[in-house]
């Protein structure tokens, strides 16, 4: 599954990662142990995962007292329905990447390894709303593109649309929406709030 190390992604993930946490921290990171597992051990990080359940079905973690922050680096993309476990997630801080919706290529699809699908990719504002709705308050974002040095128009439009987004949020202590009066009128019509 890992051929190829993402060393664009890996880095800006682990420059964001040091912002929001700086290390020595202990992270809770959602997933079986990868690659960017080893460069957060190697950046001074404590690094607990939870392993290879599906999470669509086992979604209640337990997640030791000492974690500082739990992250999930492009995992929810792989689950059907992420929202029971962003909601269910007893922690108070969350740094999360996922893959942003091209409108030039389909959702990525592995026809050799059943776990390297994706059944979502986000557009920034779904993401947000999902966020919110699991009652986390964001703090921080960012995107960056994916540049491909292949030929063709498809790796051509990957150097200008963003693909990756990072998401750092709080648990909002009332259980409600914390970011309902930012809604645009648009929004706030078609979620009827």
């Amino acid at each position: 599954m890992y051929n190829k190390i993402p060393k664009k992604r890996y880095d800006k993930t682990l420059s964001i990662l040091k912002e929001v946490c700086p290390s020595p921290k202990v992270i809770y990171d959602l997933g079986v142990i990868n690659p960017f597992t080893e460069i957060m051990k190697e950046n001074n990080y404590k690094v607990y995962n939870s392993g290879s359940q599906d999470l669509d079905i086992d979604f209640k973690l337990d997640i030791p007292d000492d974690v500082d922050l739990v992250t999930g680096f492009e995992i929810l993309e792989h689950l059907v329905s992420p929202y029971p476990l962003l909601s269910s997630l007893n922690a108070k801080r969350l740094f999360i990447t996922v893959p942003l919706n091209l409108w030039f290529s389909k959702a990525y699809r592995s026809k050799t390894d059943e776990r390297d699908r994706h059944f979502h990719e986000f557009e920034e504002w779904q993401f947000d709303w999902l966020l919110e709705k699991a009652g986390w308050k964001i703090i921080k974002k960012e995107k960056w593109t994916n540049p491909s040095f292949k030929l063709g128009l498809r790796p051509l439009l990957r150097n200008f649309h963003n693909r990756y987004y990072a998401v750092y949020a709080e648990r909002d202590k009332t259980g409600s929406w914390p970011n309902k009066d930012s809604y645009t009128n648009y929004y706030r019509g078609v979620l009827n709030l």
